[in-house]
This record gives C-alpha cells, structure tokens and sequence, in this order.
C-alpha cells in the first residue's frame, strides 16, 4: 500500500507528489539569542508518533501546507494551511 496524503487544495494523492519539509516549530522572535535561532534552523525532535510537519505540493499546486501524521505508520491525520493553525500548537 502507498503512502497517501491529503493536500488540503487538491485531495489525497501519492507522497511522490510532495516534498517533505521538516517538523513544525515555532519561530523565534527575531531578537532572540544566536542559540534560540540555532536550536530552530538545526534541531529536530523526530519523534516516534504524531507529529506536525511542512509539506509542499509540487506536483500539484505548488503550495505549502500542514499535516499531522503519524511516523510510525504514515497515517494522514489531518491536513491545512498556516493560517488556520490557530494559537493551540
């Protein structure tokens, strides 16, 4: 069985169609120490579950988006763009 995921503009399509872009952090604020910076740009949690994570749909519409899923088994929970995050995350 393929890996399927759901962009939010164009449906759920093969994960060859995406490029995988890393978890999902928050931002420093930009007068945040060199460290701050340096732990968001090179440190990954990459962990065993449910994570938020940037995708982009390149062979589609070429857009970026956010989908929870699963690393364990590559379920696609749910999928969205940034601004519908919401402060919860």
């Amino acid at each position: 069985m393929s890996f399927l995921l759901t962009c939010p503009n164009c449906g759920k399509r093969p994960v060859a169609e995406f490029a995988f872009q890393g978890e999902y952090k928050r931002r420093p604020k930009p007068q945040a120490a060199f460290e701050a910076w340096s732990e968001y740009v090179y440190m990954a949690k990459n962990h065993r579950g449910r994570q938020l994570e940037w995708w982009f749909h390149r062979s589609g519409c070429q857009r970026w988006f956010l989908a929870r899923r699963s690393t364990v088994d590559n379920t696609d929970h749910v999928s969205f763009w940034f601004h519908d995050l919401g402060s919860d995350v």
